[in-house]
């Protein structure tokens, strides 16, 4: 029966590979190669933005306006990620089930906030800020609230199947001694899964900060405000000098990020 199983895997493997394969062929054969498929300045461009690599610019006022463009996107995105923290926990408990007692009512609600969870992170962070840049302007809380919903979209449903997945063996001792279900959240699931909670959000706090860059591009400011000024200006010297700020940002996140799981395993 194994054997069956495994052979039959396999087989959908090789079926469902061969699917992607012929897409793929078919997709190059609705494009139409000739001279005009890649823009005839195209290569000149590249070289420049290339060259522009190993110089980046280092003047002073580009160097103070990187810093203060990184401050922007930084407090967009620790302001967003904090909203959408807030938004995955009220949501994602009740998604879990873990505090309602078995029965139709627990898969109604379960259902129901599933179901919120997957409204929030159906709409990408970019068209959520152009819907809040119409409603309410160039303000900065278009962009916390465009990174906050959907967010709190994706960790909510994260840490709703986290909860989900917990040990039932230590929740049922707490039970046995009496524990609400409230206390079983606050004693028994959310210590066995902080660590890993923890990690998570912190890695999407990085792809915040890249969301928050790319955000800056409908004009609400911050670094991706000025890459997209530099490129109309052809500068690439100082695109590069943003783009390393914004490495930087992330690559400072990702040191923080594993320190802080480090404490919180030991």
């Amino acid at each position: 029966m194994d054997k069956k199983w495994l052979s039959f895997e396999l087989h959908k493997r090789k079926i469902l590979s061969l699917i992607l394969l012929l897409a793929f062929i078919i997709s190059l054969f609705s494009i139409e190669w000739n001279k005009d498929l890649i823009h005839s300045k195209g290569l000149d461009t590249a070289k420049q933005i290339a060259t522009a690599f190993f110089t980046p610019d280092l003047s002073g006022d580009i160097l103070l306006l990187a810093m203060e463009s990184s401050w922007t996107t930084l407090s967009y995105a620790a302001a967003g990620m904090s909203l959408a923290i807030v938004i995955a926990f009220f949501y994602g408990v009740p998604a879990s089930g873990i505090i309602v007692a078995d029965g139709k009512g627990k898969r109604y609600i379960r259902s129901f906030f599933r179901g919120q969870l997957g409204f929030m992170r159906a709409i990408h962070e970019l068209v959520w800020a152009w819907l809040f840049v119409a409603s309410i302007g160039l303000s900065p809380f278009a962009a916390i609230f465009a990174l906050a919903i959907p967010y709190g979209g994706i960790l909510g449903r994260i840490f709703a199947d986290m909860l989900e997945d917990v040990s039932k063996e230590p929740i049922k001792g707490l039970e046995a001694a009496g524990a609400t279900k409230l206390q079983t959240l606050w004693y028994g699931y959310l210590p066995m899964v902080r660590a890993n909670i923890t990690s998570y959000a912190m890695y999407r706090f990085e792809c915040a900060v890249r969301s928050s860059a790319i955000m800056s591009f409908v004009g609400i400011g911050g670094l991706g405000y000025q890459i997209q000024l530099s490129l109309d200006d052809l500068h690439y010297d100082e695109v590069w000098t943003f783009v390393f700020f914004l490495i930087i940002l992330v690559i400072m996140i990702d040191l923080w990020s594993n320190q802080l799981r480090k404490r919180l395993v030991q």
